[in-house]
């Protein structure tokens, strides 16, 4: 079970260099049609950004969420992985993971409408607890 903990891991990682590439895409052009010199954008936040259209922020702002909680299933996967024990139910868990920070990732950067994200959010939320839940208990009685 090891290297199937260790997939969804390497899947997420992946999506999130393709929202990064997306980003890119979308957000050099727009600052370039906006005519914003990149010493503009030190700060993604401010009046800077919030004078590119929506479409590109909402892409950019999926990038950032992609590096703030997937970091808490980053080290709980790898913390089941590397005990050895994680088992089908765990690799479950991740797999959905992923699959609903996949889903939530092109909602964001298409429709975008809040309270749908938001409950991409907490579902996504929602695989954490068992995955946590089984990394303390296995390494605790290991």
């Amino acid at each position: 079970m090891t290297h199937a903990m260790l997939l969804p891991v390497a899947v997420l990682a992946a999506w999130s260099l393709v929202m990064w590439i997306w980003m890119l895409k979308t957000r050099v052009p727009a600052m370039q049609k906006a005519q914003m010199h990149p010493e503009k954008a030190k700060h993604t936040r401010g009046d800077a950004f919030n004078a590119l259209p929506s479409e590109v922020r909402q892409i950019s702002d999926n990038y950032n969420h992609l590096m703030e909680q997937p970091t808490i299933f980053y080290a709980l996967a790898l913390a089941l992985a590397v005990s050895g024990a994680a088992g089908l139910i765990d690799v479950g868990f991740a797999w959905a993971y992923v699959v609903i920070r996949i889903g939530h990732s092109l909602w964001q950067a298409t429709a975008n409408k809040v309270m749908i994200r938001f409950y991409f959010f907490i579902a996504s939320t929602l695989m954490l607890f068992p995955l946590a839940g089984r990394a303390i208990y296995i390494l605790a009685t290991s």
